[in-house]
């Protein structure tokens, strides 16, 4: 009696994949099955080598990896990582039904959409640009250069770390990582980094001042510096930044609509020289 053949993917097959998902998985991105295509795509060389002697089984992969998957595409790559190991062990003869693994998908890719948005687009890309638009603020090209190498390296050392770590650990792997508390430390940590940026940049970018003098008997007096600015340096930008956090987060408002208000303020303001 023969033994079955272990299937093993090599770490070159799995980087692959890798390579594929970071280039090809919004290239056919569409409402119907959002990132599915792609994720076919990037699963395509792995179900080759697992299920290339069994016809059924390769149509089986195709088919549950077309289901509806979305996610941010660099963090949300540790779910496509344990989505490979789990492939690997059914492969292999592991009781993994098509609802074990798409319910790994389906159930995870909006917690670490939600996760990798926060620190990708919300925290870590304003943090870069504001370091590229300050080295640019004098006309040089340096800035934009230094933007790109840090995006691109930080943003592929991550997309790389966690898709292998997934792949690692396997359909167990997010239960440790929810164990150890470590999203929530990061999530924090980034929050606390990319609100002192906010701050930074609101008192380098946002400029308000008031030309309105008080007049006195024996003089005037200038509100901007001999009141303002005494009381706190940056108060009348401060109160904008937040003024237009009120408007977008508070009230609802659309981000059009909050700069139309913007530019009445500043029209009217301008007009009877109150800024």
């Amino acid at each position: 009696m023969s033994e079955k053949q272990v299937k093993t993917l090599t770490k070159k097959d799995v980087v692959g994949s890798f390579w594929r998902w970071t280039f090809f998985s919004h290239a056919n991105y569409n409402y119907e099955r959002l990132a599915a295509t792609g994720f076919v795509h990037a699963m395509a060389p792995i179900i080759e080598k697992l299920y290339g002697d069994d016809p059924e089984e390769y149509k089986a992969a195709l088919e549950r990896h077309m289901e509806f998957y979305n996610t941010e595409p660099h963090f949300g790559g540790v779910i496509n990582g344990m989505v490979i190991a789990m492939e690997e062990q059914r492969a292999n003869g592991a009781e993994i039904s098509d609802e074990a693994i798409n319910g790994i998908k389906t159930g995870l890719m909006g917690p670490f959409a939600g996760i990798g948005d926060t620190l990708w687009q919300g925290t870590l890309t304003p943090i870069l640009l504001s370091i590229g638009i300050s080295l640019s603020a004098g006309g040089s090209l340096f800035g934009p250069f230094v933007y790109s190498v840090l995006m691109m390296g930080i943003m592929l050392s991550i997309a790389y770390y966690v898709w292998m770590q997934g792949y690692k650990l396997g359909r167990e792997g997010i239960q440790k990582i929810m164990a150890s508390g470590l999203i929530k430390k990061v999530i924090t940590g980034a929050s606390a980094i990319g609100a002192m940026v906010m701050g930074a940049l609101t008192a380098q970018f946002v400029a308000l001042s008031t030309p309105v003098m008080i007049h006195l008997s024996d003089g005037e007096l200038a509100v901007q510096t001999a009141i303002l600015d005494k009381l706190f340096h940056g108060l009348l930008p401060l109160a904008l930044t937040l003024m237009t956090l009120y408007l977008l987060k508070k009230k609802k408002m659309k981000s059009m609509q909050v700069m139309v208000i913007l530019i009445v303020l500043g029209l009217v303001g301008g007009l009877f020289g109150i800024f």
